[in-house]
């Protein structure tokens, strides 16, 4: 079984990916705590984390940690990313820590923080927490320990904000609604969220074990709920990642709507009410289909780097308020601090009572545009951004691109967790996009 791992979005090259002991957790939770004193004196750090087994053994470890450093810790228990966001904002604390590997499988883990105003903590503060890492633990006297508490009413709190972010008067009866939860840290609010306000709800993956956390269900294996919605003939299936970030949805026909679907219809039904604030931000990977039908709508949209803090920065940086990803990572600034799955699904819903069409009639105003993408595998020692520059290259970029005129584009990137160059090509016609990626994917395997 493999270790727990600090993930991308954990501490920066503190630990990579290697195997981590509980001494390290602790190590972390002290250099955490010493450095947010130093900037925001001593107080709180809420704890959180999903439903994996070997969140027990992080968060004692954690929790320990951080007493070391002199800083008190309130213990959250299983909640989904997002809701520690919104808690470390709304109960004043210094941080907010959570436990989770987001869609990854139950034998891994990672680290994210949370800074007060309920965003990602800066770089700045993490290269201070790095540093601090390769110092030896200097605990507190005992009088100045940090003690330890438990927010009994941490679920229910985050669901009256999530219900809050929908217009009041607004409810969902007579609508059927299918929940895939992944037996991850949704489990107890999504359910609640949606019941509250009147959905006829179906669920399927609530009962998490530790070990079962995005075990062939929720968005990354969303057939399941696809299979739940055309049974139970629901209106709307919604499945949402192990730590609730991320959500995909399916409609009543049991096709399923991406993240780039999602992000067209909100920004569509806000565009007709007057209601949206700026444009959208995509990523480098947002389908093709999705820009052309913002832009036909006088909707602004850019791409930002592929990962939800560079869509985060160039929202900030335009003063806009939605972007996302198609993976389902979807920002609704003017709801919330973070992604955040429910929330986002809650925007769609209501677009849809606004709107008063199904979720198909919706998403099929935008023309999803077919992709092809081959990983080209990199010789050791290999520089994949001169790989991609070579004349060879990019002559055959230029002659797939002069084909497509504005009807596709091309991507050519180098990875940047895989020894590979990414070739994706993107147009109307499936098959001829088939074959313009293979002949670049041929043209960059030539160089190397």
């Amino acid at each position: 079984m493999s270790k727990p791992f600090f993930g991308t979005d954990g501490i920066r090259g503190a630990v990579g990916s290697e195997p981590i002991t509980p001494q390290t957790i602790v190590h972390l939770g002290w250099a955490l705590g010493t450095t947010i004193k130093k900037h925001y004196g001593k107080g709180s750090v809420l704890v959180g984390k999903d439903t994996r087994v070997s969140g027990y053994l992080l968060e004692s470890a954690m929790e320990a940690g951080l007493s070391s450093s002199g800083m008190d810790v309130t213990m959250l228990g299983p909640l989904p990313t997002p809701a520690i966001a919104y808690l470390t904002q709304t109960a004043r604390a210094n941080a907010g820590v959570v436990i989770s590997a987001s869609h990854n499988h139950f034998s891994d883990n990672g680290i994210k923080f949370f800074s007060p105003d309920g965003a990602k903590i800066s770089d700045d503060i993490q290269d201070e927490i790095e540093a601090l890492m390769s110092k030896p633990i200097n605990v507190v006297d005992s009088f100045e320990l940090g003690k330890a508490y438990r927010m009994d009413d941490a679920v229910g709190r985050y669901v009256e904000f999530c219900k809050g972010t929908i217009p009041r008067r607004m409810n969902f009866k007579g609508l059927r609604v299918a929940l895939d939860c992944a037996n991850g840290a949704a489990y107890q609010s999504a359910p609640a969220v949606f019941h509250e306000l009147g959905a006829d709800i179906h669920v399927i993956n609530n009962v998490p074990n530790g070990y079962n956390i995005n075990n062939k269900c929720g968005s990354t294996h969303i057939e399941g709920l696809q299979k739940l919605v055309l049974e139970e003939q629901c209106d709307v299936g919604i499945a949402f990642d192990g730590d609730a970030d991320r959500v995909l949805m399916v409609d009543t026909h049991g096709d399923v709507v991406d993240g780039d679907q999602l992000l067209f219809v909100i920004a569509n039904s806000l565009r007709k009410q007057n209601r949206l604030k700026g444009g959208v931000v995509g990523t480098l990977m947002s389908n093709f289909g999705m820009e052309r039908a913002l832009l036909e709508r006088d909707i602004p949209f850019v791409r930002a780097k592929v990962g939800d803090r560079y869509v985060m920065q160039e929202l900030k940086s335009r003063g806009w308020v939605l972007g996302g990803e198609s993976s389902g990572h979807i920002i609704c600034l003017d709801k919330t601090t973070t992604g955040d799955g429910l929330v986002s699904a809650l925007q769609v819903l209501t677009q849809m009572q606004f709107m008063d069409q199904p979720l198909h009639e919706l998403a099929s105003k935008m023309q999803m545009y077919p992709q092809t993408m081959i990983n080209v595998q990199l010789p050791d020692g290999a520089n994949a951004a001169e790989v991609c520059q070579l004349a060879a290259v990019q002559s055959s970029i230029c002659e797939v691109e002069n084909k497509l005129a504005d009807t596709g584009r091309v991507l050519l990137r180098p990875s940047g967790t895989e020894p590979v160059i990414r070739v994706m090509v993107e147009g109307q016609d499936k098959l001829l996009v088939e074959t313009y990626c293979e002949s670049i994917s041929a043209a960059v395997s030539e160089q190397l």
